[in-house]
């Protein structure tokens, strides 16, 4: 048997550590001297170290350690193995995201964007018929899948529509701001109606006697800074408050240029007189 500072400096693993993952539950000393409190390992013990070591390194937490251990199966470390490499990737995916949202803090602070406000004009908006898919989803980045999903079925059902540059509406229907669950309709201005398919239906949209419209250059973190905007507008002009559903209107997008800064998007926002 060897002692504890003997098995660290052969196994690379330092008291502290050895400590810390006896007081976990990890692995235990195969002996403890009643007299002098020692701490003995086994040699034998060095496969169980090793083990825990990797899934420590791989991202493991101490609770999900334990369950490999006692689950030590090849079919069932390649499924948890698959399942972190899953979980890692879109928490790459938020990182890059927050980076962007970084870089574009700096520009704006640099450009002194940040206090810089959209021009906004009132307009009446008529009734529109659309073939439209609404659902509730995790992330307002999905709403690209639900484009996805409209323009198959719109192919598949050989659907006539308004191809013209203004003709991708998404309609958020939540009250107030959600991180989860957001509750969105993406809709195509069809020549005529059809019949609704499951999720896919065919409506009007109402006509909105006015509507404040805020058209916003470049890339979609500059959305946010147009609300914004909004808010102040709406301090100025008291006499009307916000309606319940905003509208988006993609007008310039990755389909007609590579540079996101050309991106043209114009915002919709119901007023209802006070």
């Amino acid at each position: 048997m060897l002692r504890i500072g003997d098995f660290s400096k052969l196994t690379h693993v330092s008291v502290r550590m050895l400590r810390y993952y006896e007081n976990q539950g990890l692995i235990e000393p195969c002996f403890r001297d009643p007299v002098t409190g020692y701490r003995m390992y086994s040699a034998k013990q060095v496969p169980l170290l090793q083990k825990i070591v990797m899934l420590r390194e791989l991202g493991f937490g101490v609770g999900e350690t334990k369950e490999l251990l006692l689950n030590w199966d090849e079919n069932y470390l390649t499924r948890r193995l698959g399942e972190k490499i899953q979980d890692m990737e879109e928490m790459i995916e938020l990182e890059k995201r927050r980076i962007e949202e970084i870089r574009l803090a700096v520009t704006q602070i640099q450009s002194n964007a940040l206090n810089q406000y959209c021009n906004i004009s009132v307009k009446s908006v008529p009734s529109y018929p659309v073939v439209s898919l609404r659902k509730k989803v995790e992330s307002y980045f999905e709403e690209g899948h639900l484009w996805n999903e409209l323009m198959d079925f719109v192919c598949r059902e050989h659907i006539e529509y308004d191809k013209s540059c203004q003709n991708g509406i998404a309609i958020y229907h939540d009250e107030e701001y959600s991180d989860s669950g957001i509750d969105m309709e993406v809709c195509l201005i069809v020549r005529q109606s059809g019949e609704s398919k499951g999720a896919f239906t065919f409506r009007t949209l109402e006509q909105i006697p006015k509507m404040a419209s805020m058209m916003v250059y470049g890339p979609y973190e500059n959305l946010a800074g147009a609300y914004l905007s909004f808010a102040g507008w709406l301090d100025e002009n008291q006499s009307c408050s916000m309606g319940k559903t905003t509208r988006q209107i993609t007008i310039i997008d990755y389909q007609d240029t590579d540079n996101p800064e050309e991106y043209l998007t114009e915002i919709q926002i119901p007023l209802v007189e006070i």
